[in-house]
């Protein structure tokens, strides 16, 4: 177990300054100079001297590159080209909405999908497996940000269950922040619910067909005790996704958070993303990053448990 834990521990940090080293170089690409974004068109040219100055953009790229890469080892992620606040304060405040948000639909993808899998496997081709077929069809077919523009139409406006925008923090209210992620955390896990019950039911349909199932039920175990086997045996894949689906999660809170005008790390993104500020971008990345490695860690972990030949590998 601890060589494990080691090589997951080398590979997330390579990792990590992999796609940060690339993600910098590409935002500066990308961007060219920042200060005319940062600026406004309106700038002179000496102001622009000024900043770049400022925010030692007038430095060679490699010096650049090397100043942030061990700052950031440290956990300093510099300052906003922006506001020149410090970009850890800023994503340390915006990461709980996100977390809220993301860790809500994962959660209720998870419960969900697994239930909707078990019985698709259980009765295939019976009603709550046509459903899911005709829910995947539509759903993958329908935008994410349309999706959550109904949600908020039916279950905001017009039924005024939950709020249209807005977050409320959990030191605040807790009913009140669980109605504040409620939509958002609904509208980002729809698609993942489908995607689990797909994976899962697909599984539960090929282990249930192998030899050690009918030589269960031969001994004369109960059919609940059979479906755990079966369900053990099947849910590596589904678990996989889960996983990935997080990941796709937190890439899709973008367009959630401003649908739903939330102060989380996808709102900022696209600030950050508008403007050039590349700190703050290259800091939402390695955030990111870290959540990955974190989710990637944990997965392991939880198949090692559900199958022992993962630990044996």
């Amino acid at each position: 177990m601890l060589t494990f834990i080691v090589k997951r521990l080398v590979s997330g940090i390579l990792l990590l300054v992999l796609v940060t080293s690339g993600t910098f170089f590409l935002a500066h690409a990308a961007v060219g100079d920042p200060t005319a974004g940062l600026l406004g068109n309106s700038a002179t040219p000496a102001q622009q001297a000024a900043l770049r100055a400022q925010i030692g953009y007038d430095r060679p790229l490699l010096a650049q590159f090397w100043d942030w890469l061990s700052h950031a080892a440290t956990g300093d992620f510099g300052t906003s080209w922006r506001n020149f606040q410090p970009v850890g304060e800023q994503i340390a405040l915006r990461v709980p909405v996100t977390l809220s948000v993301v860790v809500a639909a994962t959660l209720l993808a998870a419960i969900l999908g697994v239930l909707v899998g078990v019985v698709c496997g259980l009765r295939p081709g019976g009603v709550v497996d046509r459903v899911l077929k005709l829910a995947s069809v539509v759903l993958f077919a329908l935008p994410g940000f349309w999706v959550s523009l109904v949600l908020v139409t039916w279950f905001a406006i017009q039924l005024q269950w939950f709020p249209a925008v807005g977050y409320v923090s959990p030191d605040q209210s807790v009913v009140g922040w669980l109605r504040s992620i409620a939509l958002p955390s609904i509208s980002l896990s729809l698609g993942a619910i489908v995607m689990i019950a797909e994976q899962l039911r697909n599984g539960f349909l090929q282990v249930t067909n192998q030899d050690f199932v009918r030589t269960l039920r031969a001994r004369g175990l109960s059919s609940r005790r059979v479906t755990t086997h079966v369900l053990r045996n099947a849910s590596p894949s589904a678990l996989t996704v889960l996983a990935l689906m997080f990941v796709g999660l937190l890439g899709g809170a973008v367009v959630v958070e401003i649908v739903f005008n939330l102060p989380g790390i996808g709102s900022l993104t696209q600030s950050a993303s508008q403007i050039g500020d590349i700190p703050v971008l290259l800091g939402l990345t390695a955030v990111t990053v870290v959540f990955v490695v974190i989710v990637n860690f944990l997965l392991d972990l939880v198949l090692g448990w559900v199958n022992p030949k993962v630990r044996d590998r």
